[in-house]
């Protein structure tokens, strides 16, 4: 059993992921179901530790034992990329590949709302991807800032861990750093870039309180900064930026937050009726009450004025889930197991508005 095969099985049926465990027979996740590798064998504790050791180089292989868990990236020529995951499960190896396409994918063809184009213009701000892990965060980030690399002179940097779609410059110099090998962390890499004249950053993750104040400070700062945070909706975005800080901080996050945030793209993957999966995208723009409701914590008023501003752009989760509805694209079921009902709307009023 092959490594290199096993992903190109993965890539060959268009799986988002790529799963091996001990006592297992491969398995691949298709759609968003779990499938095991047909005519694979069941890994042992040795094969499984074999094909994944594969991988690793010999510092890379001393540092997975030392440190338990191991994030790199890997590449097959003209095939994919593949964001790897390897870590230790009663005493087995086990690993968990992503799936990354080779060709970044633009706005128009993962059906971004209209309104995200504009954010994609902005010179300076705070742009947020949000959702759980595996909804599309980082492919809905790469078509944006592929967007900008196409239609802008801009000098963009990202700090990725690990690096994932690869970009090639066009309009814009774009310069990718990955935590580890190029810079130390994200918090030290947002340091120094702001010495390095970018006009867009992008940074893969906020996953703490010093890479999220380090993000916040370069979007004052002047420049439009990209990230993602694992939240699922806007409102809860806010808070969780808010809550990472000591209390005595926190108004000083608020205030800063209210000013830089440009806009926050919360989204799901939902399966749909022929097979794929689609995006359904909650949208918040930060108007004066949604700057207004920041600043003096009344973060519950957010849903509500995302509601209420729809001629504006804003899309709450169940209104585009009912216009995928409608379009025919996602079945009445799957519609109401993800509505959040904030608008109480039943399935009469989805056929209706059908």
């Amino acid at each position: 059993m092959d490594i290199n095969e096993l992903f190109k099985i993965a890539v060959e049926n268009k799986a988002s992921d790529l799963h091996l465990v001990a006592g297992k027979a491969p398995i691949i996740r298709v759609d968003g179901v779990l499938k095991e590798i047909k005519d694979e064998p069941v890994l042992t504790q040795k094969l499984a530790q074999k094909i994944i050791f594969s991988l690793l180089s010999e510092r890379r292989k001393e540092k997975f034992i030392r440190e338990r868990d191991l994030d790199f990236s890997y590449e097959i020529k003209d095939l994919a990329r593949f964001r790897i995951n390897i870590h230790w499960e009663k005493d087995n190896v086990g690993l968990v590949a992503r799936t990354i396409p080779s060709a970044i994918p633009t706005m128009e063809e993962i059906l971004m709302p209209k309104i995200t184009y504009q954010f994609v213009k902005l010179q300076q701000g705070l742009i947020l991807v949000t959702g759980p892990t595996g909804c599309g965060k980082s492919t809905t980030l790469a078509a944006m800032i592929d967007s900008i690399n196409r239609h802008r002179s801009s000098h963009i940097v990202t700090l990725e861990d690990p690096i994932e779609f690869i970009y090639v410059s066009k309009k814009s110099i774009i310069k990718q750093r990955e935590i580890e090998r190029d810079t130390l962390s994200f918090a030290r890499g947002l340091k120094y870039v702001l010495r390095q004249d970018p006009n867009v950053i992008l940074v893969g993750e906020m996953r703490d309180l010093e890479t999220i104040a380090a993000t916040l400070t370069a979007a004052e700062t002047g420049h439009l900064v990209f990230s993602t945070l694992h939240t699922s909706n806007a409102a809860e975005t806010v808070e969780r930026i808010v809550d990472v800080f000591p209390p005595y901080q926190q108004t000083q996050i608020r205030l800063q937050l209210a000013s830089t945030l440009q806009g926050i793209i919360s989204q799901r993957l939902i399966p749909k009726i022929n097979g794929g999966r689609i995006a359904a995208r909650e949208i918040l723009i930060n108007t004066p009450a949604v700057a207004n409701s920041i600043r003096e914590n009344k973060i519950v008023q957010i849903n509500t004025i995302i509601q209420t501003s729809a001629s504006i752009g804003m899309i709450t989760l169940d209104r585009d889930l009912m216009h995928l509805y409608k379009k025919g694209l996602i079945s009445e079921e799957i519609t109401k197991s993800y509505m959040r009902a904030e608008q109480n709307l039943g399935i009469k009023d989805l056929e209706t508005e059908k």
